[in-house]
């Protein structure tokens, strides 16, 4: 039986990309050597960072002045990461707080200076996004995290602030298309859209960099990392060359602007079942829903167990919400086909003449 993969991350990849991946493997590029145990400063993995930092630039329209970067640690390095190359020394930092990664991030923050917490959504279980909240003029940084896979949110509208603005960006990048140039610092950890667990994207305009008049340590100094064209060192090589295999495909299928109309297809056909059926309610405010993480709750929580097993049946894996929430989260990625939503919504609507 086939397999719908709802998972929030490690996530679904296309699969001519895991076919690629798994060849390659076996033996990369024809050199009867697997793509894990060649150098990686070799010509033929030079060519595929070089590849993969071009399309993140074409992809995401990216003007001269900013830098691509893959590094390692997941956005949870990142979190301390930001703040050390972005703070300066008796700094302060303002952050919103809509989740558990934005709440993780500020308490990394807090270990280099000031953090205000400008806003949050921690009251009602961070099923919104906080909005007619002021900035502060005299901070370094306003950092936000443009969706909670958790909660299922993401920001329709970003922050204006005329100082730095940093977003984590790592469960909706490439989903949707965005003007980049309003934001000086982006990561993303792969594994939620662009490739398997074992990378983090960062996108950083060079011109902020070296202002924070702090030591940085060597592997947290975005500019040694610059420097080094992400190679200061050993790169992960595996995610790398599988996120560039679905930067590829993502382009071959028609960039940002094409995926960016099938997410909103996807996400309308489950928002409509959940609003149309009298069994289910949606998590999230509905002006903050998320197009990546689609959250909800039964009406009735007696009745799981019926539900469980009709989804089951169905090859559905994947949903369950996380602990913290409860109920059901359907993670409706890139490589999501609408095929596997329909099968979800079928599911939903057996349970309502089940029930």
């Amino acid at each position: 039986m086939k397999k719908h993969n709802f998972s929030a991350g490690p996530c679904i990849l296309p699969q001519e990309v895991l076919k690629q991946a798994a060849d390659a493997v076996v033996n990369f590029n024809g050199l009867n050597l697997s793509l894990i145990e060649i150098s990686h400063r070799s010509k033929e993995f030079i060519e595929v960072m070089e590849n993969a930092r071009s399309l993140v630039k074409e992809l995401l329209n990216l003007p001269e002045g900013y830098s691509v970067l893959f590094l390692q640690g997941g956005a949870s390095l990142e979190f301390l990461m930001s703040a050390y190359n972005l703070m300066k020394v008796d700094g302060k930092a303002a952050y919103l707080d809509t989740g558990a990664w934005s709440t993780k991030a500020l308490k990394e923050a807090k270990l280099l200076g000031d953090v205000d917490v400008i806003a949050s959504s921690k009251e009602t279980t961070y099923n919104y996004i906080p909005k007619n909240y002021s900035i502060p003029t005299d901070i370094d940084y306003l950092h936000f995290t443009s969706n909670n896979t958790i909660y299922g949110t993401q920001f329709k509208e970003f922050p204006k602030t005329d100082s730095l603005l940093v977003c984590d960006m790592s469960s909706d990048i490439f989903s949707r298309e965005l003007d980049f140039t309003q934001f000086d610092l982006v990561y993303a950890g792969a594994q939620k859209n662009m490739g398997p667990a074992g990378t983090t994207l960062v996108i950083v305009k060079d011109e902020i960099l070296g202002k924070s008049g702090r030591d940085i340590p060597s592997m947290l100094d975005y500019q040694k990392h610059l420097n080094a064209d992400s190679m200061f060192n050993t790169p992960p090589v595996f995610p790398v060359y599988v996120s560039m295999l679905t930067l590829q495909w993502l382009k071959d299928l028609g960039g940002v602007k094409a995926i960016e109309k099938l997410n909103e297809e996807k996400a309308a056909l489950l928002y409509a079942e959940i609003d149309r059926n009298p069994l289910f309610k949606g998590f999230a405010a509905k002006e903050d829903r998320s197009l990546m993480n689609v959250t909800f709750n039964l009406t009735d929580e007696a009745t799981g167990e019926v539900f469980d097993k009709i989804w089951n049946a169905a090859g559905i894996s994947g949903i369950k919400g996380h602990r913290s929430v409860g109920g059901y989260r359907a993670s409706i990625y890139n490589a999501m086909p609408i095929e596997s939503i329909q099968v979800l919504v079928d599911a939903m609507q057996q349970f309502e003449k089940e029930i």
